[in-house]
This record gives structure tokens, sequence and C-alpha cells, in this order.
């Protein structure tokens, strides 16, 4: 007796997501997602009522109001497979905006820790957009989220006295593996910065018929050295909370 393969697609699009654990009703259309579920709570002390409706594996997911506008955050995890099953999984039970609020590594020496960096788009260095689309497709942002976002990052830049930049970044799948040669290779083709998680983020939502952006802080810059191997510095986790700020005020300057 033969049996159809299984069609993941077709199957479990209602009810709680297996991975994610959220369902219709749970979330909000609009996702924040950094990949640290602990960063999801900087996302929740910039909303009102938030509460914590899922936390399975590393997804982790808040929904709370902005200005009266429902919103929600779940984390990522770390690089493109689990950016992608949560980007299913949140879809499927209702998100439609995503926008990557993590933390991106600089390529350029003019850029420094804490600045913030609003993705144009992403060189596709990962196995999992592959799933999904043939080499030559862009890994790109949705037009008007990223206008928005870099704009708003722009002004609030100029009242709070944060830099912000923009430009096409890097999605690497081994951390480890990014060796000095290939840092600078990138460099060189002008790429302003690298992360593990934006181009399936794109390609995903593109794929889906969804919209999605990137607006990162800077951890560090790995052509200048300015490269902390300790704690989290405080550079840093201002500048996660300037990435939130920004994409609440623009998602309410957006107006969706």
């Amino acid at each position: 007796m033969t049996r159809d393969a299984v069609d993941k697609a077709t199957i479990g699009l209602t009810g709680k997501q297996y991975h994610v654990g959220v369902e219709t009703g749970d979330i909000s259309d609009i996702v924040l997602m950094p990949g640290d579920p602990f960063r999801v709570q900087l996302i929740a002390d910039q909303l009102e009522n938030a509460v914590e409706v899922a936390h399975r594996r590393e997804y982790r997911t808040v929904t709370g109001l902005y200005k009266g506008r429902l919103i929600t955050g779940c984390s990522s995890g770390m690089g493109c497979p689990s950016t992608a099953i949560g980007v299913e999984e949140l879809a499927r039970a209702g998100a439609k905006v995503f926008v990557r609020v993590g933390s991106t590594a600089a390529l350029q020496p003019n850029i420094g820790v804490g600045d913030l960096i609003v993705s144009e788009g992403s060189l596709r260095n990962d196995g999992t957009s592959a799933a999904y689309v043939p080499a030559g497709y862009p890994a790109v942002p949705d037009l008007e989220l990223t206008s928005i976002l870099l704009d708003t990052a722009r002004t609030l830049g100029a009242e709070r006295g944060f830099a912000v930049h923009s430009g096409i970044n890097a999605t690497d799948d081994a951390y480890y593996a990014e060796t000095p040669e290939w840092i600078n290779k990138l460099s060189s083709l002008g790429i302003t910065n690298v992360d593990m998680e934006s181009s399936a983020m794109f390609v995903v939502a593109r794929q889906r018929g969804l919209r999605a952006g990137m607006v990162c802080a800077v951890s560090n810059n790995l052509v200048t050295g300015d490269v902390e191997t300790g704690q989290v510095n405080e550079r840093l986790a201002v500048g996660w909370r300037h990435t939130i700020t920004v994409v609440l005020e623009a998602v309410r300057r957006l107006g969706i």
C-alpha cells in the first residue's frame, strides 16, 4: 500500500502552531522579531498591557498596545531555519507585517557600535532561502515599509542623538566560519553589515504575500576591530531600544 507524501503547505493551517505555539487571536498582524527570546521583554516594555501569549523553544511571544495599536513581539531564534519557521507559523496565525529588530555586525569603518542600520536588501549566503527560491532571486524588504523605517529612524536619530545607516547586508549561516578574507570581501563589495536571519525573512515574506523589513543595532564592527567579546555593552543595549521605538513609530506613521 502506497501513501502520498505529506504536503506541509496544507497541514497545521489552523489552531495552535506547532513550534511557535500561537493561534489566531493571540497576536497582532504586525510582529517585531528580535533573535533572542530574552529581548522580547524590551518590546513589552514599550507596550501597554503586554501579555506573554506563548513561549516554546526559541519563540517567545508577547502582545500589547502601542498608542492604541495592537503589536506583537516574537523572537526568531538564531539563523534562517528558525526565522523561516517563525514567519510561516505566525503568518498562519494572522501576522502580515514582520520587522526584524535584532543585532548586526558592521562591515564599513564609519559605522559604530549602537548605530542603527536599515536593510535595503540581503546578499543570500544562507541555505534556507535556497529551499524557497533559485539562486538569482533577490532577498529584498518591502519598499514602502523600508522607506518609512529609514525616514523615522533618521528623524528620531536627529532628535535623540544616534546614527542611522542603510544599505545591503549579508546573511550568513555559519557565525564562526566568517574568516577575515570573507569579511574583507563583503566590505569591499560595499556590504554594510552581516546578520543571520534577514534573507529568510525577506524571501519567505515575498513568497507568502507578506511585508517585511529590518532595522538592527550594531553589536560590533568586524573591519575596525570594535568588537565586544564579553557581556553586552551599553551602546548595543541602547541601540536595541532605539530599534524598537523606530519600528513602533514607523508602523504608526504607515497607518496599517
